[in-house]
């Protein structure tokens, strides 16, 4: 008896998750029009964002768990510092190429090594 309640227990803590995640998603649409994109809290958001994620790119670089941690760090600021001059050639084009090429170079040292 007590498995079967534990099991309604998972189902019920699921459908919660859905409608808290959803009705989120739903007050998000509703005010989307109603955001000025150019207000201070819209900016400051923005920016709280880019920051968060540059410090977890540069988390993931510098402090790396798991098997990247395996490669040294002179090598992966090196594909990182390279990936990034090929991006920067051409802003607008080279976006996918430097993820590509930036990936590549990783995978090429794991199999050489």
């Amino acid at each position: 008896m007590a498995a079967h309640l534990q099991g309604w227990g998972l189902w019920i803590a699921l459908a919660s998750a859905c409608i808290g995640t959803y009705l989120c998603r739903a007050i998000g649409v509703m005010l989307a029009g109603k955001i000025n994109q150019e207000s201070e809290i819209f900016r400051w958001l923005s920016a709280v964002t880019y920051a968060m994620v540059a410090a977890l790119t540069i988390r993931l670089i510098v402090l790396p768990i798991g098997l990247l941690d395996t490669v040294p760090l002179w090598i992966r600021i090196l594909i990182c510092l390279l990936s990034i001059g090929i991006m920067l050639s051409k802003p607008q084009q080279r976006f996918v190429p430097a993820l590509l090429i930036g990936t590549l170079l990783m995978v090429s040292y794991g199999l050489m090594r």
